[in-house]
């Protein structure tokens, strides 16, 4: 049997109703997959969420994601008991009997910083040889320029026996995780669209018209559509360098790097912040766009130095903690240090980021004794370190030398000075990586404060 989603007209799509014939299958179910898996099933469209991995499996079917648990689970469950949502591992019962495949899987950088498109490939011909004619393939995920027309599109098209544009749509709309994002800022902006043929980029609009509160931006130069997430990304993340680069500057002369751009009206200018925490996509689309760049002999040296930057910072922070407990009269060695949020908003679950991590090895190879906590991750989820996290405020802050803010959620907002102090071991010290407290009542407090940009503490 066929899908007629090639052939649906506007008419036949234009209330939820009508939507629930047609079935969208997510292929991989990480935080985009569950975002755009409740935006299809709350639009109306039945749900499959595919995915290799059981444990996420048997989470979706009981409408507990890993992810954004505690702005979805309640959506996942009721979609869920109505049999509108199912999840399973299983391809060939998934994408024959769907009429959208959305693939969320992204190309990735390996160990050597080399981009590896192995996931991205095999998801194509496992999606590719289970295919039913008349399926619309839509990619949402990270890929390098000329991916669709250069490889997805021979895998898919000789792994089903289908050719694309008649028998089989094929589409390209990036979805990228993006730290702030919710379902509601999601619903509510605009989206690009791109496909060669018209029949695939009109299925591929109708579809996702249902969704975009803002509307959508159509094309049929999928080349460029590929390339604007990498170039957007490189412009942040050059933009995030030079802010990194001037919040040295600023802390070595004393100046509030932070005071100095509001009172310049500076609003536009990033703060220095870590890279890649709760977004490592900054850092594969750079990379792609720079191994891109080296195959055409062409050096681009702002984005490598901003990427090289931006990787330092991880560095700096554990030197502020290192410079803090110094001033302390306390070496890192020994020292126990406590890092404060491993996701940026209160609507992820997210697993410990690379970044994190990173930070967490790096005091500990100076001696320190690292502790995690963040209100929206328990820790049970995660492989890395399980005994670091702790599983309350009280726990990871009870007789810490040095705390390390890494997300502006309001529990870290509003810490209570006085509690604080009678918890850690004085003389303590805080790091503040957001820019969300205060210097001067930090100090003024007993402790010994550092920051990003934050010239500001006493010497």
């Amino acid at each position: 049997m066929s899908s007629l989603i090639l052939q649906a007209k506007p008419e036949e799509m234009d209330t939820p109703e009508k939507r629930s014939v047609y079935t969208v299958c997510i292929v991989g179910c990480g935080q985009a997959g569950v975002l755009q898996a409740c935006l299809f099933a709350e639009a109306g469209f039945k749900v499959i969420c595919l995915d290799q991995d059981q444990t996420v499996v048997n989470g979706l079917a009981k409408g507990r994601p890993l992810f954004q648990r505690s702005e979805t689970e309640a959506i996942l469950r009721a979609h869920a008991k109505a049999s509108r949502l199912k999840a399973t591992t299983d391809v060939k019962a998934a994408v024959p009997q769907s009429d959208i495949i959305i693939v969320t899987v992204s190309a990735r950088v390996d160990s050597k910083d080399r981009p590896d498109y192995s996931d991205l490939e095999k998801a194509c011909k496992h999606v590719g040889s289970n295919l039913r004619r008349g399926s619309l393939v839509m990619l949402s995920g990270v890929i390098g320029a000329n991916t669709i027309e250069g490889s997805v599109r021979e895998l898919l098209e000789n792994a089903s026996g289908f050719k694309v544009g008649t028998d089989l749509g094929l589409a390209y709309s990036s979805f990228q995780e993006r730290p702030d994002q919710t379902l509601e800022t999601v619903a509510n902006r605009e989206r690009i669209v791109a496909a060669t043929d018209k029949s695939s980029l009109r299925a591929a609009s109708l579809v996702l018209g249902t969704l975009a509160g803002k509307g959508l931006i159509k094309t049929e130069n999928v080349k460029a559509a590929e390339a604007a997430p990498m170039l957007k990304a490189v412009q942040e993340g050059a933009a995030s360098a030079l802010a990194s680069e001037l919040a040295l500057f600023c802390e070595k002369k004393g100046v509030d790097y932070l005071e100095a751009c509001r009172l310049m009206d500076y609003s536009h200018v990033p703060r220095p912040t870590l890279p890649k925490l709760g977004h490592d996509e900054f850092q594969t689309e750079t990379r792609l766009l720079l191994d891109e760049a080296t195959s055409l002999n062409i050096r681009l040296r702002i984005p490598a130095a901003a990427s090289e930057i931006n990787e330092e910072m991880v560095g700096h922070v554990a030197g502020l903690a290192r410079d803090a407990l110094r001033d302390c009269g306390k070496t890192i060695r020994r020292a126990r240090v406590t890092l404060l949020g491993i996701s940026r908003t209160p609507n992820m679950n997210d697993a410990p980021n690379e970044t994190v991590i990173e930070l967490a090895e790096m005091l500990e190879a100076r001696g320190a004794k690292v502790s995690l906590y963040d209100p929206h991750f328990s820790g049970e989820e995660s492989s890395e370190a399980p005994n670091r996290f702790k599983k309350n405020m009280n726990e990871a802050l009870e007789g810490a030398d040095c705390i390390v803010v890494l997300a502006g959620h309001n529990q870290f907002r509003h810490l209570d000075l006085k509690k604080l102090k009678a918890m850690m071991k004085a003389p303590a010290a805080i790091i503040d990586c957001e820019g969300i407290l205060e210097p001067d009542k930090i100090e003024k407090g007993g402790f010994t404060y550092r920051g990003l940009g934050r010239g500001v503490w006493k010497k």
